[in-house]
């Protein structure tokens, strides 16, 4: 862990999108009255309910993650992995990314703060291991099937062949999961432990790189902030799923458009990232699209996005890299700025504008992206969500 963040808790996200295996269960978002003028979407999206006794975003509907713990970092991993150490980050790859944009939770050289796992394999393993916790999906590799991963060299090609949707293994027992999720739970240092016990990997490999949002410092000095990860994960079919009854008390797993149906008729809450990734998915409504582009731009690297907060007299905005009005100068170490205030209506900062990018609300549940830029990365902007209920709507709005 970089013990060096005062302010931002260094934390890793999974976006899980899964294949439908049955159709569209009672408990599913999914509504048949809006379907005739929505895209037929093959998967759904996990998402977590957070308690409300949680002190970060109560009742808010989330992806599945959460903090890094000392042993994410453990050279124990080291024997886990063995057979994967002398490839570029355990053969997850590289990314192209010019080490100088890097965002710092990636470019941190981990061996100066005494860890031999390099970030990008640490937080996977993070991501992993907390996804286990909250809805008891494991994401693992049996050891004897190791030998057919596949991994990402320096010498791989845009051109190559993408890998197939990842499969689930139904080796381990569910009393057996569930008595080792218990003690994971009581202490993330079990989680090692538990790979070698039931001889598995956690499956790095199926983890994309997509994105690192950071909490906006906001406007209470003791706010909790993270610096989180964001990675995606395409599966064959929906797993079994147990919210944890600690952290998570429910969870849902439903397509993008009807988690954002659910959420502008305040059935549900959802947080901007959450918001803006799933604007992101919007755009494809087949898994194999959606898995394609995730694997092919996963070494292409990502923005440091560190939203800055607009307080105007009739709406908030999340200003992002990239709007005109985004400061020249953001203290990345959050001990000071993220706010700024405007007494120009919302109306007034759009045609003042000429780049756009920020995601803008009235209240908690009126939230839109206002985007005309081009994302870096080879990334894509959100469909736009301003009417969920029109998704022939193919462009961000501007």
């Amino acid at each position: 862990m970089n013990r060096a963040l005062k302010h931002w808790r260094e934390a890793a996200t999974v976006i899980l999108a899964a294949g439908l295996r049955h159709a569209p269960s009672a408990d599913s978002l999914e509504r048949v009255t809006h379907t005739a003028h929505k895209p037929a979407f093959d998967y759904h999206v996990l998402l977590l309910k957070r308690s409300g006794n949680s002190g970060f975003m109560p009742n808010a509907y989330v992806f599945p993650g959460g903090l890094v713990d000392s042993s994410d970092f453990s050279s124990e991993w080291q024997e886990v992995f063995k057979s994967f150490t002398k490839k570029p980050n355990f053969g997850i790859g590289v990314a192209k990314q010019p080490p100088g944009t890097r965002p710092p939770i990636f470019a941190t050289d981990r061996a100066k703060l005494g860890s031999p796992i390099p970030g990008d394999v640490a937080f996977r393993i993070c991501a992993v291991r907390e996804t286990f916790e909250e809805s008891g999906v494991l994401l693992a590799v049996p050891k004897h099937e190791e030998n057919s991963i596949r991994v990402r060299t320096d010498d791989a090609r845009d051109s190559d062949p993408q890998p197939a949707l990842t499969t689930l293994s139904g080796l381990w027992d569910r009393d057996v999961l569930s008595k080792w999720r218990s003690l994971v739970i009581g202490d993330s240092a079990n989680f090692i432990k538990m790979c070698r016990e039931l001889q598995c990997l956690p499956n790095i490999w199926a983890l994309h790189e997509w994105g690192n949002w950071l909490t906006p410092i906001g406007m209470q000095d003791k706010q909790r902030r993270y610096d989180t990860a964001f990675y995606f994960c395409c599966l064959h079919d929906t797993p079994h799923t147990l919210h944890d009854d600690r952290e998570i008390v429910h969870f849902k797993w439903s397509s993008p458009s009807e988690v954002l149906h659910s959420y502008k008729s305040k059935e549900i809450w959802i947080a901007p990232p959450q918001f803006y990734e799933l604007g992101r998915m919007r755009r494809f409504p087949a898994l194999t699209d959606l898995h394609g582009f995730a694997w092919q731009r996963s070494l292409d690297g990502c923005e440091h996005w560190l939203p800055v907060l607009l307080l105007a007299p009739d709406c908030v905005a999340s200003i992002l890299p990239g709007d005109a009005l985004y400061p020249e100068k953001v203290d990345p170490s959050g001990r000071s700025g993220g706010v700024m205030k405007t007494e120009k209506s919302l109306e007034e900062l759009q045609g003042d504008s000429t780049n756009l990018h920020r995601i803008v609300g009235q209240d908690p549940y009126s939230l839109t992206v206002h985007m005309n830029i081009t994302p870096k990365y080879n990334h894509l902007s959100p469909v736009s969500a301003a009417d969920v209920d029109n998704s022939s709507k193919d462009h961000s709005k501007l």
